[in-house]
């Protein structure tokens, strides 16, 4: 690890001052469970850290006029024992019963799940957001079973979020500060597919600091997160799907459909979403939505699997949202 300046602001003011204009000045520290990892072995070597933890404008959960806030520096587990969360966002709430290290859920932070850098073992191994070694793209030739079915651009990583598919199904966004001032971005616009190595897999830039979460909450609307991993211990998913159901009585008035860790950014199905509106949803619509969902996928040479996966996971979502039992 680089030797580096630490700083423990109280205010998000003083925070923003400690910022600079590159990715190299400062490193924005919350929870520091993907941080701490990424310093020690040498993907990023900020020069200043920013402990943000002690910013009280950034904590807590409070319930507002048209849905949900939540600070940036809520922890996992505070997540999990809000009552406002459990009753408004299941979806949230199951994306947040997958993270089962007790240590993460005690450290890690909700707008920390949302920045963190991708898992891809090529980038963490110091090749880059795009791994190419000697001419050879070392997704597509190498070892790329955990990575993207979706996506046509040059980013394979999966996009490691847990929180971020449920987000935007439920319509979030995420408000943005710098020391110019605050901007609010969709959560769906908040992911990005980098096309370059000095790109990042976030709107954020260098100056900025995610200081909360808003999530709206509408009368009668269903949500549900499904995750499908290869074990339930300190592992990612293999993939997920979040939805969101608004009803008109028996039928879906409207749906979306969201997955996850498939692409380098959650992927809304819209054909799938839209299949929905007017049906009931059942085992066969349910299923019939979740191989929609993953039409148009473009799996690598050793991840196949995720497409059957990621179907399952939308059939499930789905399932659970409704309340129907199969």
């Amino acid at each position: 690890m680089q030797p580096f300046e630490y700083a423990s602001p109280k205010t998000l003011k003083e925070a923003l001052a400690l910022l600079g204009s590159g990715w190299d000045d400062a490193a924005v520290l919350a929870g520091g469970t993907d941080l701490l990892s990424l310093m020690k072995d040498g993907v990023v070597a900020p020069k200043r850290v920013v402990n943000i933890k002690e910013i009280a404008e950034l904590k807590g959960i409070t319930k507002t006029a048209t849905g949900v806030r939540i600070g940036a520096a809520v922890t996992v587990d505070e997540l999990l024992s809000n009552a406002i969360v459990r009753a408004a966002l299941p979806a949230l709430t199951q994306a947040a019963h997958g993270i089962t290290s007790p240590q993460i859920r005690n450290m890690g932070t909700v707008g920390g799940d949302l920045c963190q850098r991708p898992r891809c073992w090529y980038f963490r191994a110091g090749f880059g957001l795009l791994p190419k070694h000697e001419g050879k793209d070392l997704v597509i030739e190498g070892d790329n079973r955990y990575h993207a079915i979706f996506g046509d651009g040059a980013a394979k990583f999966v996009s490691a979020s847990s929180f971020g598919p449920a987000l935007v199904a439920m319509g979030a966004k995420v408000k943005l500060a710098s020391a110019g001032g605050t901007r609010e971005v969709d959560a769906a616009k908040f992911f990005v597919a980098p096309s370059n190595n000095d790109a990042r897999e976030v709107a954020l830039l260098p100056n900025e600091i995610l200081t909360e979460i808003m999530v709206p909450v509408k009368a009668g609307e269903k949500s549900a997160t499904y995750e499908v991993r290869q074990k339930d211990a300190m592992d990612w998913p293999l993939a997920a799907a979040s939805v969101t159901l608004t009803m008109k009585g028996s039928t879906v008035a409207s749906a979306s459909i969201v997955l996850g860790h498939v692409g380098p950014t959650p992927y809304w199905a819209e054909k799938a979403s839209s299949l929905l509106a007017g049906k009931a949803i059942t085992e066969e619509t349910a299923e019939a939505a979740g191989k929609a969902a993953v039409e148009g996928a473009k799996p690598l040479s050793q991840n196949t699997y995720k497409v059957q996966l990621a179907s399952v996971a939308v059939k499930r979502a789905l399932l659970a949202a409704a309340g129907v039992k199969s």
